[in-house]
C-alpha cells in the first residue's frame, strides 16, 4: 500500500488485530534514521500492539525503505510532513477510534514534534530512544561523528552506511526544539531508552521526560540503541502503558 506525500509515494502497511474488528484504535509506527518498517524492534511492537487489539500503521518515511525520495534529500521537515500524511490517513479509517503514536530513534524525535503538532488528534505518545541527539549535533555541530562549523554548514555529510546526506538536514534540525513540542503535548508519554545505548545517549531521555507534563520513563539495564540485548523488556513496557491506556 501506498499514500502519496507532496507527489512522493510512501510505502505503508496496514496490520489489523485478531477478528478484525468493526472499532478500533491504531497505532502510527516510525522507524529511525536509515531504517525501514520491517525492523525486529518495529515489528515487535507492532505485534504487540496487535495482541493488544490495535491496528498499526508502519511507515517507510522519505527515502527509506521502499518509499520514494532519496535518502541524501531527507530532512525532519520531510519526516514531519510524511508524519502528518500518515495521520491524514488514518483519519479517512472507518474503523479507527483513537490514535497512537511511536518511533523510535529519528523516527521517535519525529513522533515527539509531530505529536505537538497533532495533539488534539494523538492519544498517547511512545518515543523509543529518541535521536534528540540530532537537534543538538546540528546546534554544536557535530553529527554522525563528525565535526562542522553550525554557522557554516557544509554541503553534504557522509552517514555510518557510506551515504551522503545533504547539508539541509542540518539546517532543517538546527530549527527544531523539542522544549518546544514537550510544553504543548499534555497527553500521557512513555519514553523507553536503553541505558547503553550507543548512538544516542541515555541523558537525552532522561532530561526529556522532564519536559514533560505527564511522562513516564523506562530504562532498559545493559541494551542498546535498537534493543539488541532486551527486545522483551522492551515490548513489556509498551505493552504495560498500553494497557493502562486502553482500561482507562
Amino acid at each position: 500500500m501506498y499514500i502519496v506525500d507532496d507527489g512522493i509515494k510512501l510505502n505503508i502497511k496496514l496490520d489489523m488485530p485478531a477478528g478484525n474488528p468493526a472499532k478500533c484504535p491504531i497505532c502510527i509506527i516510525i522507524h529511525g534514521f536509515t531504517g525501514h518498517m520491517e525492523e525486529r524492534h518495529i515489528v515487535a511492537v507492532q505485534e504487540a500492539m496487535n495482541e493488544l487489539g490495535l491496528a498499526t500503521l508502519r511507515i517507510d518515511m522519505y527515502g527509506h525503505g521502499s518509499s520514494e525520495g532519496e535518502f541524501k534529500n531527507h530532512t525532519l521537515y520531510k519526516w514531519l510532513s510524511n508524519g502528518m500524511a500518515a495521520i491524514d490517513y488514518v483519519k479517512t479509517l472507518d474503523f479507527v477510534t483513537d490514535i497512537y503514536l511511536c518511533g523510535h530513534s529519528q523516527g521517535g524525535l519525529t513522533a515527539m514534534l509531530l505529536a505537538a503538532m497533532e495533539k488534539e488528534k494523538i492519544k498517547a505518545l511512545i518515543p523509543l530512544s529518541p535521536a534528540l541527539v540530532i537537534l543538538d549535533g546540528a546546534r554544536k555541530g557535530n553529527l554522525l561523528g563528525q565535526p562542522f562549523d553550525p554557522e557554516n554548514i557544509p554541503d553534504k555529510l557522509v552517514s555510518w552506511d557510506g551515504r551522503e546526506l545533504s547539508g539541509n538536514y542540518i539546517r532543517v534540525a538546527q530549527t527544531l526544539h523539542i522544549e518546544d513540542a514537550a510544553a504543548k503535548y499534555e497527553k500521557p508519554v512513555l519514553i523507553v531508552h536503553g541505558d547503553q545505548d550507543e548512538a544516542v545517549p541515555v541523558e537525552y531521555s532522561i532530561d526529556a521526560a522532564k519536559l514533560y507534563k505527564n511522562c513516564r520513563l523506562e530504562l532498559i539495564p545493559g541494551d542498546t540503541h535498537c534493543y539488541d540485548n532486551d527486545l522483551p523488556a522492551v515490548i513489556r513496557a509498551v505493552k504495560d502503558f498500553m494497557s493502562g491506556m486502553l482500561n482507562k
